[in-house]
């Protein structure tokens, strides 16, 4: 008799093992494809909205207010509604967010210059993947709730664990694996196959927790009923509350800074976008999988020795390598959030409190999203919330360290705390004070949807003479003299032995038509004689005031000028042929590289516009990318030559190291180009085609 109880019980517990397998199964696809999306309609959208770092801001802001939402969905049916219910509620909207796949969004969402972009992806993304990332969303914690509710395990907690561990995969395969292997169309396809799989995995679940006769809801046995009234006994104080809140939104924030800083200082792609969010992930699984992960002094004192070097480094003003600094940012952006999420984890409550925790949780995210996605860009002048999210942290850091020294809690006078709590803060703004003493005099400054412009002043280094600098991050976009004898004298990649210059003087063609995609301060303008024409393509309404308002390039120029608002691609595509002799493409956003007017389906809407002979020059210089073999990949698509023209510092005044791209149908115009070089490439390396659905930034890194 004996015997045959333990093999029940054996069976049972095999049982109950394979359909917690199957729940840890659906919790890891469900968070797999919620992660998985993000950086799928944040490409497929990217060269829509100008390339800038706030599409994926904005895109971050919409899935975290989506995963607030989808939190406080799970809170709510699991704290009014029986489980049958729960169950049925749930799969029900799953059949209804079916109606919504494929995901891919179509051409008509394309905005006009007219448009507010922010608003316009947001509603976007809520049509196209509003539902089923809402339901995605809430399967960790709803069907960690079924778990513990039905009894079939106990430890709820560690499937969070297991959840981001499907998020880290999702992202890290992402730039590796899915993007290099698929066009932007199959991924999209493929995720909505997923999505269908998916939630036919949620309906076997549900079925299996409602057929569960271990403590349901409904019929609770007496064992059961007293664990029941022992868990709605258990009250989270608010102070505990408050905790909860600041310490998911400050890691949140500090992710969404860091991605924004390191996108404006590099180039704005997906690899960048999920690194960043893996390593907040990351956190997640190693403080939720268990308490060995976290030690809170060692991290807080790494995360300390993170920021400080890399600040260290701005204040001296030191060139690091791309690798260096990227690492530095992301080590502090990993041990920052160790240290939030572990003190998270620490003060966790007890499983009946599970759903409540969790939506504090994406509350705090979503708080940050709001900050760091819409406050923060219309209060600021600058990209200001970074260095703000890493003093918050500091001071969390700073509590958190003391919190556990016996001395600091018994022995230190409370005016003493006072003091640190107000001398922490003060010394940050002094060295930020000191950092913006080092640079030119700021005359203005200007922040919107595609970043921060400052006009500056100061004496340039090599001529003394007085000269003011349009800047966009890091990166000079434009510069002009101000004394009269050299006002029209254009400067920095623009100069005339610049390959750009040396274009137009070998041109030398009358009433010459050029378009120029990015006006920048407007320098080229100061080529056109009477009778040309230069048209100005430009996405930032912020870059036409200050070119029109603070550089006297545009108002000066004896050509006909014309400036078009709006991305430069989606104009051209609208546009009827313009016949422009010269089409130049400088349309860089700090050193970022805008991917989409780099590819073959961009090139075919260039060639359109230029008469048979027109030429294309093209701005490549970059600090860490090389595009030689792209431009290269992109003439040969068209059936055009292209040759490589390098302008140095001490060829005039204000130059700056330039490399252009000159491309021609006309290979004996090429030719003459080319006597005109001390230096040059013809043959630079094989040729690499991008292409809208196909592209991948690692190729070209230097």
């Amino acid at each position: 008799m004996e015997a045959r109880d333990d093999s029940l019980i054996a069976k049972s517990n095999r049982n109950q093992r394979s359909w917690a397998t199957l729940f840890a199964i659906t919790i890891f696809l469900g968070a797999f494809l919620l992660f998985q999306v993000q950086p799928i309609l944040g490409k497929f959208i990217l060269p829509w909205f100008g390339g800038s770092p706030g599409v994926w801001t904005t895109c971050m802001l919409f899935f975290q207010l989506m995963l607030f939402a989808g939190y406080m969905y799970t809170y709510v049916l699991s704290k009014w509604f029986t489980l049958q219910l729960q169950i049925a509620i749930h799969v029900f909207l799953l059949i209804v967010s079916m109606c919504a796949l494929p995901i891919a969004p179509s051409a008509q969402w394309k905005p006009t210059a007219s448009e507010s972009p922010i608003p316009l992806i947001l509603l976007l993304l809520l049509c196209k993947v509003g539902a089923p990332y809402f339901l995605l969303s809430a399967t960790g914690p709803l069907l960690q709730s079924w778990l513990s509710a039905s009894r079939i395990i106990d430890t709820p907690y560690r499937l969070y664990s297991l959840s981001n561990l499907g998020s880290v995969l999702a992202l890290l395969s992402f730039p590796f694996l899915f993007e290099p292997s698929f066009s932007s169309a199959e991924q999209s396809g493929l995720w909505s196959i997923l999505f269908v799989l998916y939630g036919l995995l949620c309906v076997v679940a549900g079925w299996k927790v409602s057929r569960m006769s271990i403590c349901l809801f409904e019929k609770p046995d007496q064992d059961c009923s007293d664990d029941v009234n022992v868990h709605k006994s258990i009250v989270v104080s608010r102070s505990k509350w408050i905790g909860w809140l600041v310490c998911s939104a400050l890691p949140t924030a500090m992710l969404l800074a860091t991605t924004n800083q390191v996108c404006l200082d590099t180039a704005v792609v997906p690899f960048l976008w999920v690194i960043p969010l893996a390593v907040y992930l990351l956190s997640f699984i190693l403080t939720f999988e268990s308490d060995r992960w976290y030690s809170r002094r060692p991290c807080i004192q790494f995360a300390a020795i993170s920021f400080l070097a890399l600040y260290g480094s701005r204040l001296m003003d030191w060139k690091l390598p791309l690798g260096c600094e990227i690492s530095l940012y992301f080590s502090g952006l990993f041990f920052a959030c160790m240290v939030c999420h572990g003190e998270l984890v620490s003060n966790r409550p007890h499983p009946s409190k599970l759903t409540l925790f969790y939506m504090t949780i994406s509350a705090g995210g979503a708080m940050a999203g709001l900050f760091v996605g819409l406050i923060a860009p219309n209060i600021f002048q600058g990209f200001y919330e970074f260095q703000l999210t890493l003093l918050c942290c500091l001071m969390l850091f700073l509590a958190t360290y003391l919190q556990s020294n016996t001395l600091w809690t018994t022995r230190v006078p409370a005016w003493s705390k006072v003091a640190i709590a107000i001398g922490v803060p003060a010394f940050a703004y002094l060295l930020l004070t000191i950092s913006n003493a080092r640079s030119n005099q700021q005359i203005v400054a200007k922040r919107n949807f595609y970043g921060v412009l400052s006009v500056t002043e100061g004496n340039d280094v090599r001529s003394g003479k007085k000269i003011r600098k349009l800047v966009h991050g890091r990166v000079v976009h434009g510069s002009q003299f101000l004394d009269q004898n050299v006002l029209h004298l254009p400067t920095t990649y623009y100069t005339p032995t610049s390959g750009v210059g040396r274009t137009l003087r070998t041109m030398g063609l009358p009433d010459c038509r050029v378009g120029v995609v990015g006006l920048g301060a407007g320098t080229l303008a100061t080529y056109g004689s009477l009778g040309d024409y230069y048209r100005f393509y430009e996405i930032n309404p912020d870059v036409i005031d200050i070119a029109q308002n603070y550089f006297t390039f545009l108002r000066d120029s004896l050509a006909s000028t014309e400036l078009v608002l709006g991305d430069a691609r989606l104009q051209l595509e609208k546009e009827a042929p313009q016949a422009f002799d010269l089409l130049v493409l400088d349309a860089f956003s700090g050193d970022a590289i805008p991917v989409h007017l780099l590819t073959t389906e961009a090139m075919r809407i260039y060639k359109r516009h230029l008469k048979p002979d027109g030429k294309m020059a093209i701005h490549i210089s970059n600090l860490y990318f090389d595009l030689k073999s792209i431009v290269l990949g992109l003439a040969e698509s068209q059936q055009m030559h292209c040759c490589f023209a390098n302008g140095q510092e001490e060829e005039s005044p204000n130059a700056y190291e330039s490399t252009w791209a000159i491309l021609s149908s006309d290979e004996k115009w090429l030719s003459h180009f080319l006597e005109t070089e001390q230096t040059h490439t013809k043959n630079y390396a094989k040729p690499i085609l991008w292409t809208d659905d196909k592209n991948n930034l690692f190729e070209a890194l230097k």
